[in-house]
């Protein structure tokens, strides 16, 4: 009687699964599904915290006037949030915790989540103002742009 052993096909079919698997994870992280990328929203703001990230960094800010002073809404500061690209990508870009300290006016296009809560994923220039309001506004005119782009840069 002969031994049977597995035969290519088995393997064949076990790497094409793995490989499906592994493919479909990482296809998942990088899904901008959640964002609303049939719209592009301008806003300026001042930085209040930098998160670096392996995957992507993210910029939470509170919106500020053509005159830099808060933009409140029932008497409290609006704050918002962009991600962008990995912290590395962002700081081969000039973007680091010590180039964008707390405070630093800026204006970033991005896409908005599609639930409506103030947080986007970048989608255009990233305009440094440093840390008070330009003559003009915050834009590519008065300002430094850093990066320009998607989050995935």
């Amino acid at each position: 009687m002969k031994k049977r052993s597995y035969s290519w096909h088995v393997t064949a079919i076990a790497a094409v699964i793995m490989a499906a698997g592994y493919a479909s994870t990482t296809l998942a992280h990088h899904s901008f599904a959640m964002y609303d990328q049939t719209k592009a929203t301008t806003l300026t703001g001042k930085l209040t915290r930098y998160i670096p990230g392996a995957n992507h960094a993210q910029l939470i800010f509170q919106l500020v006037d053509d005159t830099g002073k808060a933009v409140l809404k029932d008497g409290k500061p609006i704050q918002w949030g962009v991600e962008t690209g990995s912290a590395a990508s962002m700081a081969r870009n000039g973007v680091t915790p010590s180039t964008f300290p707390e405070g630093t006016i800026f204006t970033v296009t991005l896409h908005p989540l599609r639930d409506g809560r103030t947080f986007g994923a970048m989608a255009g220039a990233l305009v440094l103002c440093g840390s008070t309001m330009p003559e003009g506004g915050c834009n590519e005119k008065t300002g430094k742009v850093l990066v320009r782009g998607s989050a995935d840069i």
